[in-house]
């Protein structure tokens, strides 16, 4: 009977240790995963996709309808202020031009000679003329008095008078033509005015000329070519597409949630989603004054200072903005914080083994990472709020190890 009462306490003994063990886990509470309260540095970012767009876009066409003899750039090819892109045959045009240059070179010899020929011609006739009259006159003179004392007949006389009066007319004839050949007079001013229309004529032919050269109105970079040689177009048709060279910019349309957290002159990095590798610096520089109700976002312009060459119109980029940043503050993951979105957000905090609901009051929130204000400090353990099952009170044990993550496939990328 010795031998088989002997092992009866060992078996109470681990019995014993058995309850021991469970009974100091009910005491002590289930481990929970948690995370912890650290100091650091954290930035307020946000982040948002959009377009590059250029200041201005302008669509390019003729003004006279014609056939499109030369293209003289394609598309991507940066132009500059008034270089021609696209010319229409200008046989009509060039002749009509040629017209109106012979007929203001007419114009401008007959009013060369007018100053040159006739006016001096004039006036040296009115001289003779007046010199003429002045003999006459007195012939007249000598005649009359001759007459008078009957040396003379009337014939006489009246020969005298004649000669007097054809001198007369001459005169008043010369000293017309000499005032209408000077400056203030009609044939002067009929010869400018005709020279003033062939120069205005030999415009109109030069406009027109012009209007068959397609020119850039300022720099740019051309788009899209709707035409190509041969074409007929009509006036005002669209035969070009240009981006005014200016200022680069990124459009956003950043959701209305962050718009408390945006003010021009922000700094930001951008990246093209074509090129992910190769980011660059843009700067808030416009916040749109209303908000797309449809989408609830506001428009948001950055100013790309130094555009790397890819940049190019239309292309997708992504943009982070830094809203704030506080250094060496209280940070928790974002996780940890329950009811965020609400006036009144709070934690699970882990003190004396057991879970604590602790009010906190928050500052910026970064990239899954919180600042807060009040109400934890750095050290603590804070149960994360997908663990729903622990409620306020109950025993806890804090796991503050961190999870381990499990390695990326071949072949695989992460992107923030």
């Amino acid at each position: 009977m010795k031998r088989f009462l002997r092992p009866i306490p060992i078996a109470i003994a681990a019995a014993l240790l058995v309850a021991l063990f469970f009974g100091a886990r009910a005491l002590l509470g289930p481990k929970v995963p948690a995370v912890e309260v650290a100091r650091g540095d954290l930035v307020q970012t946000v982040v948002s996709t959009g377009r590059v767009i250029t200041p201005a876009r302008v669509e390019l066409g003729a003004v006279v309808t014609g056939t499109v003899a030369k293209i003289a750039v394609k598309e991507g090819d940066r132009v500059k202020a008034g270089e021609t892109i696209a010319v229409l045959r200008d046989d009509e045009q060039r002749a009509a031009l040629s017209q109106a240059r012979a007929a203001l070179a007419e114009a401008e010899a007959r009013t060369r000679q007018l100053i040159t020929v006739s006016t001096p011609v004039a006036d040296q006739n009115l001289r003779a003329a007046e010199a003429t009259l002045q003999l006459n006159r007195a012939e007249f003179e000598r005649v009359r008095q001759l007459y008078e004392k009957g040396f003379y007949g009337k014939a006489k006389l009246d020969e005298a008078t004649r000669n007097l009066q054809t001198a007369e007319a001459q005169y008043r004839g010369g000293l017309a033509q000499a005032q209408t050949n000077r400056p203030d007079g009609s044939d002067y001013a009929l010869a400018l005015a005709r020279r003033d229309q062939a120069r205005a004529a030999v415009e109109v032919a030069q406009a027109k000329l012009d209007n068959m050269h397609v020119k850039a109105p300022a720099d740019g970079t051309l788009l899209t070519k709707l035409v190509e040689p041969g074409d007929v177009v009509q006036a005002g048709k669209k035969m070009f597409e240009m981006a005014v060279a200016g200022d680069t910019q990124l459009v956003l349309n950043v959701d209305e949630k962050n718009l408390a957290l945006l003010a021009p002159g922000q700094k930001a990095k951008a990246v093209a989603d074509a090129y992910p590798g190769q980011s660059f610096d843009a700067q808030l520089f416009y916040i749109a004054p209303s908000v797309d109700a449809q989408r609830g976002t506001v428009e948001v312009k950055l100013r790309v200072p130094q555009p790397p060459a890819f940049l190019r119109p239309d292309l997708t980029v992504s943009a982070e903005i830094v809203g704030a940043r506080r250094d060496g503050t209280v940070i928790v993951p974002t996780e940890a914080i329950r009811d965020a979105a609400t006036a009144a957000p709070y934690v699970l905090a882990v003190r004396e083994g057991r879970a604590v609901r602790q009010p906190v009051k928050l500052g910026l929130r970064g990239d899954g990472r919180t600042e807060v204000l009040e109400g934890v400090v750095p050290g603590e353990a804070l149960i994360p709020a997908a663990q729903s099952s622990v409620t306020a009170g109950q025993r806890v044990r804090a796991d503050t190890a961190p999870a381990a993550k499990p390695p990326p496939a071949k072949g695989e990328t992460f992107i923030r």
